[in-house]
């Protein structure tokens, strides 16, 4: 038997979404040691899996890997479609404990796309394999079509940049109940329409957030202008899904950003991928407030949700055989 578990991620957002520039997409994220999606795989001659989505991700990784079988137990899963990445760290774990279950080292990043993963974005097959602050190459714009690439007519970008942020920060990401964020078609027709209108002058904005004040506070671990460039790109990247989301972010996530903007204690608030979830950075001394600042604007906004504190990812998987 073999366990296989990986931490969920926040996406800030992408360095570029307009056809203007050499380079499209460029994901931003950071890898989350908690919450985790765990799963358990031993060799089995044919797939078995209780779960729907775990019996497919376990049907590819044993076809790309071309073993028999394996029978998968998912012992905890992330929250789906909120914002954390759920689809793409189930999937690898399911892929990284077939391959183990098996004697087989997981190519992870090689593989990732068979999985249906990396496609866009490569910060969660980064953070899986590695965690911690995170920025992706993109991919070459001239290769953009208007529908979804074939199964192995990309690779997952690789990062450009990595840093491991100080232990004693901590991200603070709230979860609203609400209509799931977008995945599937659905966000390849949300993406599509958002890239063949982007305004280029935001990459532009946002490149220079990327190289003055972002990655010389992720490399020195300074936490206020790390915090003041994540929600800076973030806010710029609102700008190009406006019309597709209703606004800078999807609602109820908006009113929770503007909530928790004013917390003195929080740093870097905004709003993952497509949300609900919605993230602030803080300190180990200050969680305590910060905590109370997420679950007193959940009461004032009248909506249910769940308030957690995790540091960032230091590590990837982590394996137990």
């Amino acid at each position: 038997m073999v366990t296989v578990s990986a931490g969920a991620r926040l996406h800030v957002g992408f360095c570029n979404l307009s056809l203007a520039h050499d380079r499209l997409y460029g994901g931003i994220g950071v890898g989350l040691a908690e919450p985790r999606v765990r799963v358990a795989a031993e060799p089995a001659e044919a797939v078995v899996a209780d779960d729907d989505d775990v019996r497919r991700y376990a049907e590819r990784a044993v076809d790309v890997l071309d073993v028999p079988g394996v029978s998968v137990a998912l012992e905890t899963r992330l929250p789906r479609h909120v914002g954390l990445g759920s689809g793409t760290q189930l999937a690898l774990a399911v892929y990284a404990a077939t391959a183990r279950a098996h004697g087989v080292d997981p190519a992870v990043r090689e593989h990732a796309p068979s999985l249906g993963r990396g496609g866009r974005s490569g910060v969660g097959v980064a953070t899986f394999e590695a965690g911690g602050f995170v920025v992706d190459a993109g991919h070459p714009s001239s290769r953009f079509t208007t529908r979804p690439p074939a199964t192995g007519d990309w690779t997952v970008p690789p990062a450009v940049a990595r840093h491991e942020l100080p232990t004693d920060w901590r991200f603070l990401v709230a979860l609203p109940e609400a209509e799931p964020g977008r995945s599937g078609d659905e966000e390849d027709a949300s993406i599509r329409s958002v890239i063949e209108a982007a305004d280029p002058t935001v990459s532009d904005r946002i490149a220079g957030v990327l190289a003055r004040k972002l990655l010389p506070a992720a490399a020195a671990g300074r936490l206020e202008p790390f915090g003041e460039a994540v929600e800076r790109i973030d806010r710029l990247n609102g700008t190009w899904y406006a019309d597709a989301q209703g606004g800078l972010y999807r609602p109820p996530a908006g009113e929770l950003v503007d909530a928790l903007a004013s917390c003195p204690v929080l740093a870097g608030v905004g709003q993952s991928s497509w949300g609900p979830a919605v993230y602030g950075l803080t300190d180990a001394e200050h969680v305590p407030e910060a905590r109370r600042a997420a679950e007193g604007a959940l009461d004032e906004l009248d909506l249910e949700g769940t308030v957690l504190t995790t540091a960032a990812a230091t590590a990837g998987m982590r394996l137990e055989e």
